[in-house]
């Protein structure tokens, strides 16, 4: 058997969303799972509302993110004259017929409908049209719309997500549906089903919001002569309120997510939680991890939850798993952005920036929060938050006590290395009677200027011994005022 064949086929009359980058997911994992292949076509028909903007930020969204694809990318918009082709095949086939109906009565037969308390259904009135009345009509320019026949009977698919979903067909839409527009471009699902047949994809793999359009392409499918491809419709991500995720919740594009300080991991390993579990109570994955464990038996029937906080914590897992180094790469963007140090001088002291990295990471919920964190280690001048000081240094003139004693400590010592300072203070508060966390905390806030930092002896490395001293003098000269 031949290897399944995947595709996402976005939309470029926006960015590349959250709910659009989880269908992207679980169509890229299914495919390096099961070893298919996974294709991107970009579907820009509606000529009034795609741009190339878009189109870019789909593109960056995938970058961003690491997916690949395995074939040239298709743009819908190409295939114009195979649509066209295809609706021709159906004509002959006698599948679909030529309606030459006017909006205003098709809005006749609507309000009839209505005022009978039915559901509209358009009355197949141009299908009885003798084939030289239909020809006259064609030959006069008269304009016309092409539908196709609904046939009798249900339509089925075992689906990899519901299991057995069917329809009436005498219950889908309005009944011969539109194929192709006045103006000869075609409808949204006819040009699907088309490119489809032409990619050979053999598992499509969308939003549950496509269910209703299942049906007409499977009818569309079959009619063209062609298989019918495996359906999975994935649940609908939600806010935390229970409604459909949008603008209101925040951020749904995926590049604000990247400028946010969130790591593409995260974000991948955050999004494949939406809607999958890979059972065993797993959250935290790789993704190559994701790529071994995914399943389609793994899908949810239920709508997904996007949690900030959640991806936020997701997020701090990545941070603590991925090198110092890698983290470098992304980090150092961010640094020189914020004015904290120049390009040269991170060069020269990269194990330095390393080693802070290594140690903030750890506390950090983003890329921001680390660069935040950064912030005392390279500015001369340390801002004090003021919670910290009324908290920390509530008694002062204990507070300069311990701060004068620490400093006398040390600046006499040895070595200044966190084996080598720890025992230094340990021994002054056991002098002092004194526990140590009294002499530790009035030192952070000195240090750094806030109450929560790595540990005290790593901060003092990190800062060296003459601006350490530099700001235990300082904050002498703070608490002196």
């Amino acid at each position: 058997m031949s290897p399944d064949r995947l595709r996402f086929a976005p939309s470029p009359t926006g960015y590349l969303h959250v709910g659009g980058a989880r269908t992207a997911l679980f169509n890229w994992l299914y495919a390096r799972h099961y070893g298919g292949q996974f294709l991107l076509r970009i579907e820009d028909t509606d000529k009034a509302r795609s741009t190339e903007e878009s189109t870019r930020a789909i593109f960056d969204g995938f970058r961003w993110l690491g997916l690949d694809w395995d074939e040239e990318v298709v743009h819908q918009g190409a295939n114009l004259a195979r649509h066209q082709a295809d609706v021709r095949r159906l004509l002959d086939a006698n599948r679909a017929y030529r309606c030459f109906c006017t909006s205003e009565e098709l809005d006749e037969q609507r309000a009839a409908a209505k005022a009978r308390g039915e559901a509209f259904k358009y009355d197949r009135r141009c299908d009885r049209l003798l084939t030289a009345d239909v020809e006259r009509r064609i030959a006069s320019g008269m304009p016309f719309v092409v539908r196709f026949r609904m046939p009798e009977g249900t339509t089925s698919w075992n689906d990899l997500v519901h299991g057995t979903i069917s329809f009436a067909n005498e219950d889908i839409g309005e009944g011969d549906f539109i194929i192709l527009r006045s103006d000869s471009t075609p409808i949204y699902n006819l040009a699907v089903v088309s490119d489809d047949i032409a990619m050979r994809i053999t598992v499509v793999m969308r939003g549950d919001d496509h269910v209703s359009n299942t049906p007409k392409q499977i009818l569309l499918y079959e009619a063209l002569g062609a298989g019918v491809p495996k359906f999975a419709h994935l649940p609908m991500i939600h806010g935390p309120d229970g409604k459909k995720l949008s603008k209101r919740h925040g951020a749904t594009a995926v590049g604000d997510y990247e400028h946010m300080g969130i790591l593409p991991d995260a974000m991948l390993n955050f999004l494949a939680l939406l809607g999958w579990s890979p059972g065993g109570d797993i959250e935290v994955m790789t993704l190559p991890q994701m790529v071994e464990l995914f399943s389609t038996d793994g899908l949810s029937k239920k709508a997904a939850i996007f949690d900030m906080t959640k991806l936020e914590w997701m997020n701090g897992q990545h941070l603590s798993m991925t090198s110092a180094a890698d983290l470098a790469t992304r980090l150092i963007p961010l640094i020189l952005s914020a004015g904290l140090a120049t390009d040269e001088d991170l060069v020269a002291r990269r194990d330095w920036l390393y080693q802070l990295i290594e140690l903030l990471k750890v506390r950090a919920r983003t890329l921001d929060d680390i660069v935040r964190q950064a912030a005392p280690y390279f500015i001369e001048t340390v801002e004090y938050d003021a919670e910290a000081v009324a908290k920390g240094w509530k008694d002062r003139e204990a507070t300069q006590t311990i701060l004068r004693a620490s400093r006398d400590t040390l600046a006499s010592a040895p070595r200044w290395t966190t084996d080598a300072l720890e025992p230094e203070l340990r021994r002054l508060a056991e002098q002092i009677g004194i526990g140590a966390g009294k002499i530790f905390q009035p030192l952070r806030i000195a240090l750094t200027g806030v109450a929560a930092s790595p540990g005290i002896f790593d901060v003092l490395v990190l800062l060296g011994r003459e601006r350490s001293l530099a700001r235990i003098d300082a904050a002498l000269r703070r608490l002196a005022h």
